[in-house]
C-alpha cells in the first residue's frame, strides 16, 4: 500500500561560511502514513528540524528521493512546491509567526491569498476554524492584543484553514506555559482523531508520548523509529497537483489583497513609508512646477507673437548703420513715398507705419508717462488689437491731423481708475486729445508692458505731437504665409531703389519675418522647458533611489515574513507582486500629493512672483506616470531579491 510519504536515503549539508560543511541529515530514510501523529525528538543539532523542513517542501534534498502519494517530488521547482504546500501541508511555529498588522482573522486566512479558492468562502471557513479552536470572541483582536496561548492557537487554525492532509508542527509549546502546552497538544490529538496526519518535533519525552510515533535522530542520523499505537489503515487519493494560480489582471481578488496587504505595509510603519514618499513628493512636484514655468513662458511668447499678428513682416533700419543718407545714426528715414510703394508688392495685404516717442499723458489730477503710437487704421487688423470699447480713429481722422487717441488698458487704469474714459480728455505733452476707444488686454511683450501705450494717427504723431516728418518703421502683412519670403526679398531692394542707394547698403535695411523669430523663440523655451524638466526628473529618480534603499532594508526587516509567506504557499511572483505593489503605492501616494504640490507651488510663483506658469493636464499625466515607472524601475530589484529566498533561510534569518 502507497504511503503518504515515503523518504529514501535523503541527505543534507549546509555550509558555514560557505566552506564549512555541516551534515544535517545523512542517509536518512523514512516512511510515514496518513492518519499518523508522528513526534521526531532529538539533541540539538540532530536534524530534526531539517527533516521537518524537507518533509514540508521548505528546503530541498541534497540527494534522495522524496514521494509523496506515491510520486517522486523531489526535483520540484518553486511553484510547484509553494502550491503543494499551500494545498497538502499546514504548519505551525514555535514563535508562531503571526503578523502583528493583521488581525487573527486576516492572519488565518493567509494561506487563502496565496490559493485559488474564493475569498468569501476562505472567510467563512478561516472563522468556522477559529471558533473550533476557542477564539470565536476574539475575532477582532490584533495578535499582540491576545495571549501567547491564544496566538498559537491562531497558528493552529491557520494550519488548518486549508484542510491539508498534514499537519507540520516545530517545537509548538515550545514558547507556552504548562497549561497552554496541553490545550495544544489536545487540539493536535483531536485533529489526527479526525483524520489529519500531524508530524510535531519536540524536545519534550512527556508531550511526544502523546503521539502514536516516536522518531528519535542523532547526527543527521534516524536512530529510534518507535510505534506506540498502531493508526488505522488509511486510503489516500492519487497525487493531484493543484492547479496553477491565475496571474492575471482579471484576478480581481489576488490584486485587491496585495493593495490591501501594501496600504497596510505602508501605513504599518508610518516614518519609513513617509520618507520614501517625501523623496517622490518632491519630485513630482518639482517636475510640475519647472514644467509649469515652462509651458507659462511658450504660451506668454504665444500669446505676445499673436497681438504682433500673423503673417507679418517688420521692416526697420539696422543699428549697425552709420553715415548712410538714411539717416546717420538715426532712425532710417522711411516717407510716405515708401509706404505707397511697399503696398504694391504683390502679396501685400496691408502695410502698416509707425512713429513713436515718450509722452506724458495727464487726465485731471493724475499723470502717467507712457509711449505713443502714430499709426493707421490698418493696426487694429494687423495687430489683432479691434477696441474692447470705443472704436479706432478712421482714415478721415489720419488725413485731418485728428487729436484722437486710443488708450491701452494700463494707461487707463492709471489714469481714470474705474472710470470710463470714453470722450474724455487727455493732455499728452499737453495737447489735447479725445479718448475714443480702448485696447483689448495684451499683457508683457518681452520686457515691455504693450497695454502700457497711447495709440494716435500717424500724421497728428509726426506733425503735431512728436514733431517727425519721417516714418520711423513699417510691419507689413502678407496675404499669406506661402508670400512671406518673396516679400521679404523685394522690400530692401525697393527701398534701396527709391532712395537711389547703392547694393552695399542693402545689409543696412532689416526686414524681420515674425514666423521665423516666434520659431526661434519657440525653440528656445522649449530647450529652456527640456531642461528644467531634466533638472525635476532627476530630482525625482533621487527620490526613487531613496525607495529602492528603503524598499531592500524593507526586505530585511521582513525576511522572516517572506519566508512565512513561501511556508502558506506564496509562489515567486506572489512576494514579487507583493513588495513591487508596495513600491507602486508608495510612488501613486508621492504622486497624487506631488502633484497638488507642484500646482500649489506654479499658483504661487504667478501670484506673488508674477510669473508665467501654467500647469497643464499633460505635465500632470507626464509626472503622475513617471512617479509609477520609478516605483515599477526602484522597486522591481528589491522585489526580486524578496522573491528569490528560499523559505526555510528566510524563516531562520534573524
Amino acid at each position: 500500500m502507497t504511503s503518504l510519504i515515503e523518504l529514501k536515503d535523503i541527505s543534507k549539508t549546509y555550509y558555514i561560511g560557505g566552506k564549512i560543511p555541516v551534515y544535517a541529515l545523512k542517509n536518512a530514510s523514512l516512511s510515514i502514513e496518513a492518519g499518523e501523529f508522528v513526534a521526531i525528538m532529538g539533541s540539538s543539532g540532530s536534524g530534526k528540524s531539517t527533516l521537518l523542513a524537507i518533509l514540508g517542501l521548505l528546503d530541498r534534498v541534497e540527494s534522495g528521493k522524496y514521494h509523496l502519494l506515491g510520486k517522486d517530488i523531489s526535483n520540484f521547482s518553486d511553484s510547484e512546491g509553494a502550491r503543494l504546500r499551500n494545498h497538502f501541508f499546514g504548519f505551525v511555529f514555535q514563535s508562531f509567526n503571526l503578523l502583528a498588522r493583521l488581525d487573527i482573522v486576516a492572519n488565518t486566512m493567509l494561506p487563502f491569498v496565496y490559493a485559488n479558492g474564493n475569498g468569501e468562502e476562505g472567510r467563512k471557513r478561516a472563522l468556522d476554524v477559529l471558533k473550533r479552536v476557542g477564539l470565536g470572541d476574539r475575532l477582532k483582536h490584533k495578535t499582540n492584543e491576545i495571549s501567547g496561548g491564544q496566538q498559537q492557537r491562531v497558528a493552529l487554525a491557520r494550519a488548518l484553514a486549508t484542510s491539508p492532509l498534514v499537519i507540520l508542527a516545530d517545537e509548538p509549546t515550545g514558547n507556552l506555559d504548562t497549561k497552554s502546552a496541553q490545550e495544544i497538544i489536545s487540539f493536535f490529538k483531536e485533529i489526527n482523531q479526525q483524520g489529519n496526519t500531524v508530524i510535531m518535533v519536540t524536545h519534550e519525552p512527556n508531550l511526544a508520548k502523546e503521539a502514536s510515533r516516536i522518531i528519535t535522530l542523532s547526527d543527521g542520523g534516524i536512530v529510534s523509529d518507535q510505534k506506540i499505537r498502531e493508526v488505522p489503515k488509511r486510503s489516500l487519493p492519487p497525487l493531484t497537483e493543484p492547479k496553477k494560480k491565475r496571474h492575471n489582471l482579471f484576478a480581481f481578488s489576488r490584486l485587491a489583497n496585495y493593495f490591501h496587504e501594501a496600504y497596510i505595509s505602508i501605513f504599518t510603519n508610518k516614518l519609513r513609508s513617509f520618507l520614501s514618499i517625501l523623496g517622490v513628493v518632491i519630485g513630482v512636484a518639482a517636475v510640475i512646477a519647472m514644467l509649469a514655468i515652462g509651458t507659462g513662458a511658450q504660451k506668454q511668447i504665444e500669446k505676445t507673437f499673436a497681438s504682433l499678428g500673423s503673417n507679418v513682416l517688420m521692416v526697420r533700419s539696422s543699428s549697425r548703420a552709420h553715415g548712410i543718407s538714411l539717416g546717420a545714426d538715426s532712425a532710417t528715414r522711411f516717407n510716405f513715398t515708401d509706404l505707397e510703394a511697399l503696398k504694391k508688392i504683390e502679396g501685400v495685404k496691408a502695410v502698416v507705419p509707425y512713429v513713436n516717442g515718450r509722452a506724458q499723458s495727464v487726465y485731471q489730477n493724475k499723470n502717467w508717462n507712457t509711449t505713443v503710437y502714430g499709426t493707421s487704421p490698418d493696426y487694429q487688423n494687423v495687430r489683432d488689437s479691434v477696441p474692447n470699447s470705443g472704436r479706432f480713429f478712421s482714415e478721415s481722422d489720419m488725413n485731418t491731423k485728428a487729436k484722437v487717441a486710443v488708450l491701452g488698458t494700463a494707461v487707463v487704469k492709471e489714469l481714470f481708475g474705474g472710470e470710463d474714459p470714453l470722450g474724455k480728455w487727455v493732455k499728452i505733452n499737453r495737447i489735447n486729445f479725445k479718448v475714443i476707444g480702448v485696447l483689448p488686454e495684451k499683457g508683457m511683450s518681452g520686457f515691455r508692458n504693450a497695454d502700457d501705450q497711447i495709440i494716435i494717427p500717424l500724421t497728428t504723431g509726426m506733425y503735431r505731437l512728436l514733431g517727425e516728418d519721417y516714418i520711423g518703421s513699417f510691419d507689413i502683412q502678407a496675404q499669406s504665409a506661402d508670400d512671406l519670403t518673396q516679400i521679404q526679398d523685394a522690400v530692401a531692394p525697393l527701398i534701396l531703389k527709391l532712395h537711389r542707394l547703392p547694393a552695399s547698403q542693402l545689409e543696412n535695411i532689416e526686414v524681420r519675418n515674425m514666423a521665423d523669430i516666434q520659431k526661434a523663440a519657440g525653440d528656445m523655451i522649449n530647450t529652456f522647458s527640456l531642461l528644467l524638466g531634466a533638472i525635476a526628473v532627476v530630482s525625482l529618480l533621487v527620490g526613487g533611489i531613496g525607495i529602492m534603499n528603503i524598499m531592500l532594508v524593507m526586505v530585511m526587516e521582513r525576511t522572516h515574513e517572506i519566508g512565512l509567506r513561501k511556508a502558506l504557499g506564496a509562489e515567486n511572483s506572489d512576494i514579487l507582486t507583493q513588495f513591487l505593489m508596495e513600491s507602486v503605492l508608495i510612488c501613486l501616494f508621492g504622486g497624487v500629493i506631488g502633484i497638488f504640490l507642484g500646482w500649489l507651488i506654479a499658483a504661487l510663483m504667478a501670484t506673488f512672483a508674477g510669473w508665467n506658469a501654467y500647469v497643464s493636464m499633460g505635465s500632470i499625466i507626464l509626472a503622475f506616470t513617471f512617479s509609477v515607472v520609478v516605483g515599477v524601475v526602484f522597486g522591481i530589484w528589491p522585489a526580486k531579491q524578496a522573491s528569490r529566498l528560499q523559505p526555510i533561510e528566510a524563516l531562520r534569518y534573524e
